[in-house]
């Protein structure tokens, strides 16, 4: 029996519910649609019945966009450890640092999880051609799964994208289309391109379903921590799936009875110095975003000018108490290095960058000793170091 029932908008605009059987992309508001389930049932399922499962996020499959008789599309993706940073947190004056990391997932980042969930809804659709703009491992994720899936990937990647990623992305069988400018751009393009030829576009956020993925981070750290939330999760944010599924996830586990409400999580929105559109509006108390002039970053996956979900970003920031914050590119690889030489966590700038934010909320105060601290790493160095 399928607990998922319908997609919602994030907005009061009045639209819906859609059917989850059809194809649905954003509201016609322009707003992102939202995976509902029948909460109210799901009170009933025991946290118990998790102990045997298979060590992939499907193991939380009742609350994931699954209907009977449907296969997953996985390689394996999902609980991801939650590594105890000893030596960097006494370095930093914490008794609970945590780093959840995700280098371990299929092509090497967080990625994987949403494609994992979006590749197996849009085969379920029966999509044939799927479609991404990309700063990178977004793309490789979506070439993977759409080739374990047997469906064509074509992904469009900024020109000066590293070139690791472009030849990942090749290795699984997707058709490449460089573009002049940003992900912004590539979004675009592949729009005009795939739009009247039918194609699934699995944008961030302009399709149900990666978020759900995403939202399994919240699943896992309940889990890990005996079903308790951390007092902070520091979080590098480009378009945001992540930290707005999570926000997601936790008030499901809350729902069913799984975690005690109460205090979440403070949210904290890291961001590079040269792209950071979501901490200009949080800083200026706005509910959107504007588009970020002249965005430029080391972090590929940080350099999103304009976020379709930014308006969800900056809610879930706010009624966690937490925060935003800007890092410059050095000190975001001088923290990745940090992580590699203290901890032997081999971290993209991304990770690097929610290291790098966390010494600014130790220096402020804001992050007491006691505190448990979860610190992202949203995938390995290794398509870096390749330059």
């Amino acid at each position: 029996m399928s607990h998922f029932t319908h997609l919602e908008c994030s907005r009061p605009c009045g639209a819906g519910p859609f059917d989850a059987h059809e194809r649905h992309h954003l509201c016609r508001c322009g707003a992102p649609l939202l995976a509902r389930y029948d909460l109210d049932r799901l009170r009933g399922w025991q946290r118990e019945s998790l102990k045997d499962r298979e060590s992939t996020l499907w193991r939380y499959r009742e609350l994931l966009p699954i209907f009977p008789g449907e296969t997953p599309v996985s390689l394996g993706e999902g609980w991801t450890p939650l590594l105890p940073a000893k030596r960097l947190g006494a370095s930093l004056g914490l008794r609970a640092l945590l780093v959840k990391d995700e280098g371990p997932n299929p092509t090497n980042s967080f990625k994987a999880r949403g494609q994992s969930t979006a590749v197996t809804r849009a085969r379920a659709l029966g999509a044939t051609t799927l479609s991404v703009p990309t700063a990178g491992n977004a793309g490789c994720a979506l070439a993977a799964y759409a080739s374990a899936a047997g469906l064509e990937a074509r992904v469009f990647m900024p020109r000066d994208v590293k070139r690791a990623f472009i030849a990942e992305c090749e290795l699984y069988g997707a058709t490449v289309e460089l573009v002049d400018g940003l992900i912004t751009d590539a979004g675009r393009i592949a729009a005009e391109r795939g739009g009247p030829l039918g194609w699934y576009d699995v944008s961030t956020l302009k399709e149900p379903y990666r978020l759900e993925g995403k939202k399994t981070m919240a699943f896992e750290l309940a889990e890990q921590l005996q079903w308790r939330w951390p007092d902070w999760i520091v979080y590098p944010t480009g378009g945001g799936t992540g930290l707005i599924g999570m926000w997601k996830g936790f008030e499901e586990l809350e729902s069913i009875g799984w975690v005690p409400r109460g205090r979440r999580p403070r949210m904290v929105s890291v961001q590079a110095d040269g792209c950071a559109p979501i901490v200009r509006a949080f800083e200026q108390g706005a509910d959107h975003a504007e588009l970020f002039p002249n965005a430029h970053t080391f972090a590929d996956g940080l350099r999103v000018p304009k976020a379709v979900g930014d308006f969800l970003m900056l809610r879930a920031i706010r009624e966690s108490g937490g925060t935003a914050i800007a890092v410059t590119d050095q000190q975001m690889i001088e923290a990745a290095q940090r992580l590699g030489r203290m901890e032997g966590i081999s971290a993209a700038p991304e990770g690097g960058a929610a290291l790098a934010a966390l010494d600014v909320l130790v220096a402020s105060g804001q992050v007491r000793a006691d505190d448990v601290v979860v610190l992202f790493n949203t995938g390995g160095a290794l398509k870096y170091l390749q330059g």
